[in-house]
């Protein structure tokens, strides 16, 4: 319909160029019939006003024309970027309508080997994220495969989920192996702070006790054995050392020659809830004690036992105070 049009105007246009020229040459003819006396000037306005009438109509044509030629080129859909097409909304031939919001015909994907990750954090920890750490996450098409990136832009915009707000951060992400694709669920770890170079111990290690179970076997070296000596806490004691930093102190359990275990006092820094780092207190030769079996004769055995069967209490191996002969680990 836009091409019709566009003919159509473009008729019109050359009929009025066409009226136009002649309107030039009967003004320019009355002209000299006027000079000389041989017409009235009544004759020779009209002849002015219709030269004049053929010029406007040319300019109003002209203008025509080129709305059409600009409503013309609008049929033609580009795209505003060079991709990969992920979705596709419209068929070819469909009557597309902009109205007063523009329609989404495809979805493209710009560079597919960038790759930008939306994590979702609380506010419990978006205190911690600024642009720049090194993230690390996975997917479940490679759950062995840990892929790397970087933090581009936390967003100040909180949605609220369940009652918790969170904040979305926006990760980098390089993928010239395509392995990453559009949509996938990624399990993120933003690192906030890395310490190189530091000793650290499991977590079970400043949690475990001695118990009767344990005296029996090993000679423990301690004011608190058999009840002896007054015990300060179970629980890590908090430290000021430094203006910033602070440390804690917990006591771990060690195990050396001729079965004796000794307690240490020690003081810790930064935790993941599964390692602790150690800043004095402990050597690299320690042993370490986090905790131990119980073993009975009955799970000593060889004999197999089908999973589905209920067993009885104090079988197998744990932790705890259940009965039979133990060690530490």
């Amino acid at each position: 319909m836009f091409q019709y049009q566009t003919e159509q105007i473009n008729a019109n246009l050359q009929n009025a160029k066409s009226n136009l020229a002649y309107n030039e040459i009967n003004f320019n003819r009355q002209q000299q019939l006027y000079k000389v006396g041989a017409i009235s000037k009544a004759d020779f306005d009209v002849a002015t006003n219709q030269f004049n009438a053929a010029r406007a109509q040319v300019n109003s044509v002209s203008a025509q024309l080129s709305t059409a030629r600009k409503n013309l080129s609008l049929t033609n859909i580009y795209s505003p970027i060079d991709g990969t097409v992920l979705n596709r909304n419209v068929s070819e031939g469909q009557t597309v309508a902009s109205s007063f919001s523009t329609p989404t015909l495809f979805s493209i994907a710009k560079d597919l080997t960038k790759m930008q990750i939306r994590a979702s954090v609380d506010e419990a920890d978006i205190g911690n994220i600024v642009k720049g750490p090194k993230a690390t996450f996975t997917v479940d098409a490679f759950p062995d495969e840990t892929f790397n990136g970087s933090v581009s832009e936390v967003r100040l915009q909180p949605t609220v989920s369940s009652n918790v707000v969170n904040y979305t951060t926006i990760i980098n992400s390089d993928n010239s192996s395509l392995k990453l694709k559009p949509g996938m669920t990624a399990n993120i770890t933003i690192y906030t702070q890395v310490l190189k170079n530091i000793m650290k111990i499991p977590a079970a290690a400043t949690s475990f006790r001695p118990d009767s179970l344990v005296m029996k076997k090993y000679k423990v070296d301690s004011p608190f054995a058999n009840g002896k000596g007054k015990r300060k806490g179970t629980g890590p004691k908090k430290e000021k050392s430094g203006m910033e930093n602070k440390s804690e102190s917990a006591g771990v359990w060690i195990i050396g020659k001729d079965s004796v275990i000794t307690r240490k006092r020690i003081r810790t820094g930064m935790d993941n809830d599964t390692e602790i780092q150690v800043i004095s207190g402990l050597n690299k030769n320690d042993n370490i004690i986090t905790g131990y079996k119980n073993l009975s004769k009955k799970s000593s055995g060889n004999a197999a036992k089908s999973p589905f069967m209920p067993q009885r209490r104090g079988s197998g191996s744990g932790g705890g105070n259940r009965g039979g002969d133990g060690g530490p680990r």
